[in-house]
């Protein structure tokens, strides 16, 4: 595992009027190593997630990027410095192809006057989408259907590549293998471990247990607003990760 934190959130407290969802938070991503963040519902992951992407902003706490203190005032400008986030819903456009998909919102057009008029170059993002999803090891039933028509998988997939093609240091999976099969699932994990082998920081927020230990390298824990726990995947059990979300362990070396 690396060792250059790449994103790091410091004793970050976030208030909804009355409520207190966050009660110094702290949580860091190093570059080329899949980083799971967890707790039960209601633990403060989501708020977390959307401070450090913009989202939300931070009642106080700090947001650090490379060493240096930043404010992102959205998501837009998150990404600008190759900060991608994969949501739960997907957002993929289920009448596209899976290169319009690919590049929903960064389409390229092409070249001279007829870019001009706002024609897209097609034959391009589709070469370059081929090429990018081979290098991810995802292979499509078609690329010339709507991804709608795709499996469940294989929808997944072009959404995680989505945010993967275009990160250059931290994507954010939100639960990516939810209401998936077994070998739908091992596909998207087998993403996650070749865009860490990139050297691109993975953040995993997950319910499943099995899988957090299975494809992450560390395991930070919320609970009630708090960072309460880290491990190391591989010296953790099942047991230590429930323990420190039901609060009945604590294994804090840095809160």
């Amino acid at each position: 595992m690396a060792d250059d934190v790449v994103l790091e959130a410091v004793n970050i407290v976030k208030h909804y009027g009355s409520v207190e969802a966050l009660r110094g938070a702290s949580f860091s991503a190093t570059a080329g190593e899949v980083v799971a963040l967890i707790g039960d519902n209601g633990a403060g992951k989501s708020t977390l997630v959307k401070c450090m992407v913009g989202a939300e902003q931070p009642t106080s706490g700090l947001i650090r990027f490379e060493g240096r203190d930043v404010h992102f005032d959205s998501p837009t400008e998150a990404r600008t410095v190759g900060i991608e986030t994969v949501y739960q819903d997907l957002a993929v456009a289920p009448e596209l192809d899976p290169a319009a998909n690919l590049f929903l919102g960064r389409e390229l057009r092409r070249p001279g006057i007829l870019g001009m008029l706002g024609m897209l170059d097609k034959a391009r993002m589709r070469q370059r989408a081929v090429k990018e999803f081979d290098r991810l090891g995802i292979t499509l039933q078609s690329m010339d259907v709507p991804i709608g028509s795709l499996s469940g998988g294989q929808r997944q997939s072009v959404a995680v590549a989505r945010s993967v093609v275009w990160a250059s240091k931290v994507v954010f999976m939100d639960e990516p293998t939810a209401a998936l099969g077994v070998v739908q699932r091992e596909r998207v994990l087998d993403v996650i471990r070749r865009v860490r082998d990139e050297g691109i920081a993975v953040v995993l927020i997950s319910h499943n247990m099995p899988e957090v230990l299975a494809v992450s390298d560390r395991v930070e824990v919320l609970r009630l607003g708090r960072r309460v726990a880290r491990f190391r995947a591989a010296d953790a059990t099942l047991e230590d990760l429930v323990g420190a979300m039901t609060g009945a362990l604590t294994h804090e070396d840095a809160a």
